[in-house]
Formats: C-alpha cells, sequence, structure tokens
C-alpha cells in the first residue's frame, strides 16, 4: 500500500488541475448573460420612520439562504447591494437592538430591485440616542436548510465549554459514551472554522470541552447538506463558527470567568485583530483548568445457555485536571480588487492528569461474595496539535456574481501521549502481592489536504458549483505494556502492539441549482474514492480497503404562498470510522474492564430524506426517514479469552431505521421575551446480530428543548434552557430519561465595552445517565455523573475601535479527515 500511494497530495490533483482548467478557461464568458444590477432600499425605525445607520444587510440566494453580500445602511438609513442579474434572492437586515427581517423572494433583473421601505420594530431595551442602539440577535434562527444557534453574547454561554453550548441545542444531546446525538442520531460531520475536527467520541468531547464557548460566534446544524460539503456524517453536520472581530483599526476583547462545581473551572482569554482596507491580522489565546469528576457504578451479570453463572459490582471515582492552551493567528490579504489571499495557523495543548480508585466485587451463582479487590488507575493524556491553512479566492469579473475560484491547502499534525498505571490490591488474599499494570503510547497523525472549488452563474438562473479535493493521512501508533509483580517488571506481548495506518481519499463534486421566486431546484452529485491500508506490527495483521462511492443530493423547495413553503430534501452519506475507533490501543478502567479500538471496523451509509413545511417562515414541521447500512454502534461483551474480562468497543450492526417528526416553534408571548421550542418525536429500529444475540428492536422516543431570552431595561438580559431526553435505544443499549435546567443573566457595562455574566447549568442535577444492555450472555447496568452542576461568573472587556468593516470566513480542505483523527 505504501508504494501504491503518493508521497503528497499534490500527486492526487493532476485531475483536479484539468479540470479546474476547463472551468477557468474563456472567463470573458460570464459577461454573455445579464449584466450587472443592484438591490436598494432604506432601513427606517418604526418609531419616527428615523433612519438606521449601520444596519447589517445581506443578500441571499433564495435556494438556501447562504450569503452573497453584505453592506451597512448609511447615514440616511439606505443601502445599495452590487449583484449578476439573473436568479432568486432574499435580502436580510439586522441591527442589534431590533428584530430582524426578512424579504419575500424576488428575481434580480437587469433593471434592479428598489424594496420598499424596510421597517424594523426596536425590542425592549433600545434606546435610541441619534443612532446608538443597545441589543444582540436571536439565540436561535431557523434558515432555509439549517437551525442557527448565535452564541456570541449569550449569558448561557458564558464561563462554558462549546461541548455545553452544544449540549443545549435543539436537537442535540451528549450520550453516555461522550458521542454528539443530532436528532436521536451518532455519525456527525464536525467542522470549526469549516475544518473537520479529527476525532470522535471522548476525543472530540475533551477538545471541545477545552475550548470556551466564548470563542464562538455560532452554531450551524445542518442534517441534510449538499454535495460540497464531505460525505461524512450521515446523521448531518455540525458547524461550528469562531468569533472574528469586525471592527476597523486595532481592536480585540479580555475575558475571564470562574466556575465552581465540586470543582473548580477558570478560564482566560485574548484576542487581538488588526484590520485596514487590504489587510486583516488576528490572533487569539485561550487558557483553561476545568478540574472535575467522573462516577461511574457498574452492575454485570454473566450467563451460560441462559443460567446465571455468576455476578460483579465496580464503583469507580475519577478526578481529572484537564489543562489546555488554545492559539490562533492568521491574516487576509487583498492582492487585487478580485483577490485575496489568506492563511491561518492554529494549535491546542491538552494535558489531562487524572487519577482513579474502583471497587470491584463479586459474586458466585447463589450471589454470595467470593472476593472483592480494590484499583488505582493513574492516566497523563497529552496530545499537542497543530494546523495550518493557506488560502486563495479569485472573482473573474468584478461583481458578486461574477465566476469565483477558491483553493485551499492544508497540512496538520496531531501527537498523542498516552500514560497508565493500573495497580490492583487484593485484600482479601493478604499472602497476595498487588499486580501493576504499565502501559503507554505514543502516536502521531499527520493529515495532508487540496482543495479546489468553482461557482459560476449559468443562464436560465442555474448557478453551478463544481469541485474536487485529495486528502492524504499517515497515522503511527506505537503501543507497549509492562507487567510488574513483586518489582519482576515483564512485557506484556498480548496488549504490546504498533499499529500503522495510511488513507487517501480522492473526491470531486457538481451541483446545479435552478432559482425562480416560487421555486429552488437543486440537484448534485458528489464521488469519492477511497484507498486505506492498516498493519499491526505483532501478529503481521493487515487489511486493504479499496472503493469508490457516488452521493447524490437533491432539494426542491417550492413557496405556495406568503405564509407558506413546502421543502424535499434527500441524499446519501457515510461515516468513516475514525482513527481513535480502528486503533486497537487498550484503555483499562480496571483489572476487570478495558476499551479498545476495532481494526475490522467497517464505514456505515446513509440514505436521507427530509420533507418540510413552514409557516409564517419560522413555525416548521418536519418528516424525515433515513436506513443506514452497517450501522457502528458501542457494544460491551465479555473478552473472548477471558470471560470475567469485559471489552467495550465499537462494531457494526447490519442496519438502522429511523422515522421522526419534528416540531420548530419560536414565540414571542410577551414584549422583549422570545421563546424557542423544539421537538423531535422518533423512532428508532436495530436490526443485527453480536456475538450470537440477534437484535430486532426499536422504541419511540422524544427529545424536547425551551429556550427563553428576557430583553429588559438598563443593559439586562436573562435566559433559560431546558431540555429534556426520553427513554430511547441505541444498539443494545437501554438508555433511560435524563434532562437539564440551566439559567443565566447578563449585564451590559460601561456604554456596551463590557459585559458581566452570571449563569447555573444543571440546576437540578438531572444530567446522569443510567444505561442498561443484554445480551443472550451478559449484562450490564451502568450509572455516569460528572460535575455538571456549576455556577459560573464571567467577564468579558471588548476595547479599540467600534466601526464594523465586512467579515470573512474561511473553510478549508481537510474538514473531513481531521475529525477522525485521535
Amino acid at each position: 500500500m505504501q508504494s501504491a500511494l503518493p508521497t503528497s497530495a499534490a500527486g492526487q490533483l493532476g485531475y483536479l488541475l484539468i479540470l479546474l482548467l476547463l472551468m477557468t478557461s474563456q472567463p470573458g464568458q460570464a459577461q454573455t448573460g445579464p449584466g450587472l444590477s443592484s438591490v436598494s432600499g432604506r432601513v427606517q425605525s418604526a418609531v419616527g420612520g428615523k433612519p438606521i445607520q449601520f444596519a447589517n444587510v445581506t443578500l441571499h440566494r433564495a435556494e438556501d439562504s447562504s450569503a452573497v453580500k453584505t453592506e451597512f445602511s448609511d447615514a440616511q438609513g439606505a443601502f445599495r447591494l452590487e449583484q449578476q442579474a439573473g436568479g432568486a434572492f432574499l435580502v436580510s437586515v439586522t441591527q442589534l437592538g431590533f428584530t430582524s427581517y426578512w424579504s419575500p423572494a424576488f428575481e434580480l433583473t437587469a433593471g434592479g430591485q428598489n424594496l420598499p421601505d424596510i421597517t424594523l420594530r426596536a425590542t425592549a431595551s433600545t434606546q435610541l440616542k441619534e443612532v446608538t442602539v443597545t441589543g444582540q440577535k436571536p439565540l436561535y434562527e431557523r434558515l432555509a436548510d439549517r437551525t442557527v444557534v448565535n452564541v456570541e453574547g449569550s449569558t448561557l454561554a458564558s464561563g462554558n465549554t462549546t461541548l455545553d453550548v452544544l449540549s443545549r441545542a435543539p436537537g442535540v444531546t451528549v450520550d453516555s459514551n461522550d458521542n454528539l446525538v443530532l436528532r436521536g442520531r451518532q455519525g456527525l460531520l464536525v467542522l470549526i472554522d469549516g475544518k473537520r475536527q479529527p476525532m470522535t467520541g471522548p476525543e472530540l468531547a475533551d477538545y471541545l470541552r477545552a475550548l470556551p464557548a466564548e470563542q464562538l460566534a455560532s452554531i450551524e446544524l445542518i442534517t441534510n447538506p449538499p454535495a460540497k460539503y464531505d460525505a461524512q456524517g450521515g446523521a448531518g453536520v455540525i458547524a461550528i463558527n469562531l468569533k472574528k472581530d469586525q471592527r476597523l483599526g486595532t481592536n480585540g476583547s479580555v475575558n475571564a470567568s470562574y466556575g465552581r462545581g465540586e470543582y473548580g473551572k477558570f478560564t482566560s482569554g485574548l484576542t487581538l485583530n488588526h484590520r485596514r482596507k487590504d489587510l486583516n491580522a488576528f490572533g487569539s489565546y485561550t487558557y483553561t483548568n476545568r478540574e472535575g469528576f467522573e462516577r461511574l457504578a457498574l452492575q454485570r451479570e454473566f450467563y451460560q445457555n441462559r443460567l446465571l453463572q455468576g455476578s460483579s459490582n465496580q464503583d469507580n471515582y475519577l478526578r481529572n485536571q484537564p489543562q489546555s492552551h488554545t492559539w490562533r493567528a492568521g491574516l487576509d490579504y487583498t492582492l487585487s480588487k478580485r483577490s485575496l489571499l489568506g492563511a491561518v495557523v492554529n494549535g491546542v495543548a491538552l494535558r489531562n492528569p487524572s487519577s482513579a480508585t474502583n471497587t470491584v466485587r463479586l459474586f458466585d451463582a447463589r450471589n454470595q461474595p467470593q472476593t472483592s479487590f480494590r484499583a488505582t488507575n493513574d492516566r497523563v493524556l497529552s496530545r499537542p496539535s497543530v494546523a495550518a491553512n493557506l488560502n486563495f479566492k479569485h472573482s473573474f469579473a468584478d461583481s458578486s456574481g461574477s465566476p469565483m475560484l477558491n483553493l485551499d491547502a492544508d497540512y496538520s499534525r496531531y501527537g498523542t501521549e498516552r500514560s497508565q498505571v493500573l495497580t490492583t490490591f487484593f485484600d482479601q488474599e493478604p499472602g497476595r502481592a498487588p499486580t501493576l499494570l504499565s502501559g503507554t503510547q505514543n502516536g502521531e497523525l499527520t493529515i495532508q489536504s487540496l482543495k479546489a472549488d468553482y461557482t459560476r452563474q449559468l443562464p436560465r438562473q442555474v448557478r453551478l458549483e463544481a469541485g474536487a479535493k485529495a486528502t492524504l493521512v499517515y497515522s503511527d501508533n506505537d503501543i507497549m505494556f509492562v507487567d510488574v509483580v513483586e518489582g519482576i517488571v515483564t512485557p506484556n506481548l498480548n496488549l504490546t502492539n504498533r499499529f500503522r495506518y495510511d488513507e487517501n481519499i480522492n473526491a470531486a463534486y457538481v451541483t446545479l441549482t435552478h432559482t425562480t421566486p416560487k421555486l429552488t431546484l437543486s440537484v448534485g452529485l458528489r464521488g469519492e474514492q477511497t484507498n486505506v491500508e492498516g498493519r499491526q506490527e505483532i501478529g503481521n495483521d493487515t487489511f486493504d480497503r479499496n472503493y469508490f462511492q457516488l452521493f447524490p443530493s437533491a432539494k426542491i423547495e417550492r413557496t405556495l404562498s406568503d405564509k407558506h413553503t413546502v421543502g424535499l430534501a434527500l441524499g446519501r452519506r457515510i461515516n468513516r470510522p475514525t482513527y481513535n475507533q480502528l486503533n486497537p490501543f487498550r484503555s483499562f478502567v480496571d483489572a476487570t474492564s478495558y476499551k479498545a479500538g476495532n481494526p475490522n471496523l467497517r464505514p456505515e451509509t446513509s440514505y436521507n430524506l427530509d420533507l418540510t413545511h413552514t409557516f409564517d417562515q419560522k413555525h416548521i414541521i418536519g418528516l424525515s426517514y433515513a436506513r443506514t447500512e452497517r450501522v457502528i454502534i458501542n457494544v460491551v461483551r465479555p473478552d473472548l479469552a477471558n470471560d470475567r474480562l469485559v471489552l467495550n468497543q465499537d462494531v457494526n450492526l447490519r442496519a438502522q431505521h429511523y422515522y421522526a417528526l419534528t416540531l420548530t416553534a419560536p414565540l414571542e408571548p410577551l414584549k422583549g421575551l422570545s421563546v424557542y421550542n423544539n421537538a423531535v418525536i422518533y423512532y428508532a429500529y436495530f436490526v443485527g446480530n453480536q456475538f450470537g444475540t440477534a437484535l430486532s428492536r426499536g422504541r419511540l422516543a422524544c427529545l424536547l428543548s425551551s429556550n427563553s431570552t428576557l430583553t429588559l431595561p438598563q443593559g439586562w438580559t436573562a435566559e433559560l434552557s431546558t431540555s429534556y431526553q426520553s427513554r430511547e435505544r441505541y444498539g443494545f443499549q437501554d438508555l433511560r430519561a435524563f434532562g437539564q435546567v440551566t439559567a443565566g443573566v447578563q449585564k451590559s457595562l460601561w456604554t456596551q465595552k463590557a459585559s458581566l455574566r452570571f449563569n447555573v447549568a444543571d440546576i437540578f442535577y438531572t444530567t446522569p445517565q443510567r444505561v442498561t444492555a443484554i445480551y443472550d450472555n451478559f449484562a450490564e447496568t451502568f450509572r455516569s455523573a460528572q460535575d455538571s452542576r456549576v455556577a459560573t461568573l464571567a467577564f468579558t472587556y471588548r476595547f479599540g475601535n467600534d466601526k464594523l468593516a465586512p467579515i470573512r470566513r474561511r473553510q478549508s480542505g481537510a474538514e473531513d479527515e481531521k475529525r477522525r483523527a485521535q
């Protein structure tokens, strides 16, 4: 395999360059279609018709609400957006302290579009003094194909982590294994500023816990993404967008927070930004120290021919102190009116020492005590990472509707250093010496990626999007264990190994979108070729997987009237195992339990269908169906070599069928009070066989959430977040109901320069989870709890110029692989 793969991603892009040459040749043809046109209008206040200056006016494509161009209204409230004629568009207007506005769809002709005066209604706390306003974006917004959580400025974000905010987002939960779940489905593509994170499960959760929510601008939840996104993520996409200062000149912010649950949690950070006409340089640094705990209580029963052979009870208490240093630096430079060059480098240094104590009690078939022992487990995890992106953007004409080319080159390196010392004491056997198992893992993961995206407007209101991408991944993990008994050190050859993994993915896509004021039709096709080789040094076990798959997608949206819109979306997606899920490294909880990767894990593929009806541009009813083949689930089972040793591992099950009804109802029952309600009622049905146990079961479940924001006078804001996850089934696991209530209050200080926030998360401590898994020869019930009830006080201060400038956000080419790394 090694010889079959090129030594760099550049070798995979020969066909890509040919494609781009064909796309970009004769760029002057773009001028043969409709000429440059414009959209103009005026923004005014509902009070006296006063003009509103600096209102954010954005032109969107009607088919998917994607932003095309943004301008600010002038001192008279007037604005003008230039755009190539042809196609259907929408205009949105936002301003702090006012309700947002969305126009009906319209077709942009050569004669231009002059909109009627746009009137914005002030929120309760708006104070008009000339053009000075106070306020913030709504916490939740529903666009054509996604739900947006506007984290920036929210009291619920202060002092919390990104994982905390995600767990309170509509339709999102975090299960007992730290997996992100969207509307009851696992297998998500997680992007941060367009870059996929190379991890999942506990590794991704640790990273998101280290990323303070104060750094977030917004989170987008996309259940049926178009072909331009990587096909990875059968359940959809979670796109996390970081803050980027929009003010001109030199400016920034500092923040600090302290939270207290059972242990303390401290976060501090600094952001700097310098923006002028042709250059924007930015940087940030954040330090976190979030001490916490995990409690885990397990009860296991072992059977043979359905007869009880024995059982065990275990109590685990782990105390950890993860510390992280997160930094980012970059710049955007305007080469010319049509070309822009950008670069960004970011890194994370995570160190998580932990110490656990464990007690195990063993019982015979008559439930009589056999023996007991206790253990200590000291672990240290270090995960340094650095990622660099170089990007180039070029427009082939002087208008926002002209052909556009985006190029990205990415290089990322992720390290893993893990050590573990498990000491077992046999207190009931006085003559037996303690045993010590010591293990280390040294791992390195390198990702190289090149990506190109091209868009252009075609005749008859058709837009073309096309692109290609090539990625190379190299992973090497060296694992070593030793046993220490009475001071004698012996290598443990059963646990020691070295795992190497090489992967090459080549992809290309094309999407055609036809838009009229009443109808939007989009069809896309993405092809991905995958070449994989994995090798274990001991045992000489290897596997090769080479396959090509197509991922079609389609969407149709019809506007029936000013109040009613219906839409249908379908697509096929894939969920490849993460590199950590494939790595056979064993992580021991105690002398009877361990977790390991599965080199034989196969990708799962999903077919997704969504039907939606939107009333009054905000109330939504949705019906969904998904079929997933070779669905990846988590199982616990006795080890084949030792039936009293239990393995926790991810495996493939034959299929999952998923049906869902989604209801979204944003309300404004009182002046200054907005309430966003979301309900997902779903049925997940699993079919397959694992370890001799046949499974053909499902359960009706629901996920309810409600988030309220109350805007008060004198710069005060209060927020309340509640959610409830009913009992549900996922594979062999029966998960009991849980929920949370979080409340916060915020006070703006010093004419919006600073803010003081206080919030309490999980007020009633209802997030601990209980799970039962039953197999033919084994049953396990566990209850897990973490340090989730936390009171936090946070302070933020902004300094610098208050003049705004347009913002640019970058998506790189290595999104897919970065999620799957360790």
